[in-house]
């Protein structure tokens, strides 16, 4: 990507090495295994610690994060290191593209970089759940150190692999903004399990698409993309889909069990953001076959 000289953002809360320091193991357990379950945690939506269970063989139940007061605002302004750097510059980015795109209707989300755990309008969450979006505080909370695990444990290297990523939380606050994400909660709140899993799949399908809606205006508009830019893009959608995560997880495939959608569902629903760079093209809502 092309990003000397772009616009960072003003919309960021620097608290790297202000919370709990980061995990160091759990019993005997190797680092490798650990980063593994930190991010198959991230793509499937599944609790960490089960992954964790379902990696070493011992089974265990998942426990939800109780919600707590919103946090307090770090060191706001743009990070002077390089990836911080890069983080910023995405998310400025993302900030031009939507305020075209839904005029005044957008609003600025707050990206908080941090280490270890943070809290928020959400609650008191680790690294281990990897990147998410608050919808309580309209906040994308990011530890940095993702991307390392991202390129060395799923293979999905490359810096528009890492705008990507950034890019699919500005779209659940787009979701957020436009009132999907609270009706689809509200569905979810009476649905069964499987068909809770069902609608989190097609918003994160959305997701992907507008994230893919970003690249294209960052594209056709900035000029930041490179050749081969988008191509790491669908690799990463392909690293993380969760047939494939499972597969390396478990073994073997739960279709029943997705929230994200499989590795094809990925890159087809990122791919159209990609080529058309138009928000009406990702309803993923009103379609029969994702």
């Amino acid at each position: 990507m092309r990003i000397d000289d772009q616009r960072e953002s003003d919309n960021i809360e620097d608290r790297r090495g202000m919370g709990p320091a980061r995990m160091g193991g759990r019993g005997g357990l190797g680092i490798g295994t650990i980063v593994l379950a930190l991010a198959v945690s991230y793509f499937t939506g599944v609790n960490p610690m089960t992954v964790l269970n379902v990696l070493t063989g011992v089974q265990s139940v998942t426990e939800s994060v109780a919600p707590s007061a919103p946090s307090q605002p770090g060191q706001i302004g743009a990070p002077k290191d390089q990836l911080g750097k890069f983080a910023s510059i995405v998310l400025a980015d993302t900030e031009t593209t939507w305020r075209e795109l839904l005029g005044p209707r957008y609003e600025d989300p707050r990206m908080v970089l941090f280490t270890g755990a943070v809290q928020s309008a959400c609650g008191t969450t680790s690294s281990a759940v990897g990147p998410f979006y608050c919808p309580n505080d309209h906040r994308v909370y990011l530890d940095l150190e993702f991307f390392n695990e991202m390129e060395h444990r799923l293979g999905a290297a490359g810096d528009f692999a890492q705008a990507y990523v950034i890019a699919h939380e500005v779209g659940h606050h787009v979701q957020n903004l436009l009132g999907v994400a609270e009706k689809v909660h509200r569905l979810q709140r009476q649905a069964s399990e499987a068909e809770g899993n069902a609608l989190s799949v097609r918003m994160e399908l959305q997701a992907d698409c507008y994230a893919g809606v970003w690249g294209y205006h960052a594209k056709q508009g900035r000029n930041l993309i490179e050749h081969g830019d988008f191509e790491e893009g669908l690799r990463a959608a392909a690293a993380i889909g969760d047939d494939r995560l499972q597969k390396m997880s478990r073994g073997h495939v739960q279709p029943e069990s997705w929230t994200h959608g499989s590795s094809e569902q990925r890159m087809t629903w990122l791919k159209r953001g990609l080529e058309s760079g138009d928000p009406s093209v990702c309803n993923t809502f009103e379609t029969k076959r994702l």
